[in-house]
């Protein structure tokens, strides 16, 4: 059994869907963002950073004691090679769903973020700020739209390149619905994968 400290956030659902397309047992332990769960004794023995998701895997691979996992695309990792699923065993396909797998923890999600943050949350509209992150998400949803164009997948067959992305192009569409016209290869993409039976499951999951 694994065991998931989540929210119900684009990183939370990354976890949940990759768990729901891989069939793993597991169980969803709440981390109230709002409340401060992340930054409670108990969660920060498990991640140190003090953010969502995390994983207690009570049965890796090769027996012995429990192994915690955090950050998402270490999770996502850890899950691919733990099922010998979602991620290509040769060199060059591992690679290539690595990069792209990379570019959403380092850019596409950050940036999403911080125009979330800046249009939604903060307690001053700091148009200097919603118009520099609002127009890198943009960028980056180019980049994705060029490399989509020609492909059904970011890297090759569905994998977990693709899990990484898709929770934040549904939240970056839901904030700019617009853009769908713009990145029709992007909405294509988001369409296929949201049809698949694990990623409904996954991003249905709630809190207990």
């Amino acid at each position: 059994m694994i065991d998931l400290y989540f929210w119900p956030t684009g990183n939370g659902f990354k976890i949940t869907i990759m768990l729901e397309e891989v069939a793993l047992p597991y169980r969803l332990i709440p981390i109230d963002l709002e409340r401060g769960d992340q930054r409670s004794e108990s969660f920060l023995e498990i991640n140190p950073n003090g953010r969502i998701p995390a994983i207690v895997d009570d049965g890796p691979a090769g027996g012995g004691p429990p192994i915690r996992v955090f950050e998402s695309a270490a999770i996502l990792l850890y899950l691919a090679e733990k099922t010998g699923q979602l991620l290509p065993a040769d060199l060059r396909g591992r690679f290539d769903v690595i990069q792209w797998l990379t570019w959403q923890v380092a850019a596409l999600g950050p940036m999403a973020g911080q125009a979330h943050h800046f249009i939604s949350f903060a307690p001053e509209k700091i148009p200097y700020a919603i118009e520099r992150f609002t127009s890198e998400v943009i960028r980056l949803c180019a980049v994705l739209e060029s490399r989509l164009v020609d492909r059904e997948y970011l890297a090759g067959e569905y994998s977990i390149a693709d899990i990484a992305s898709w929770p934040w192009i549904e939240g970056i569409m839901a904030m700019r619905p617009d853009l769908m016209a713009k990145f029709p290869a992007i909405a294509r993409w988001h369409r296929a994968i949201g049809g698949r039976p694990g990623v409904q499951r996954g991003r249905a999951r709630r809190i207990p």
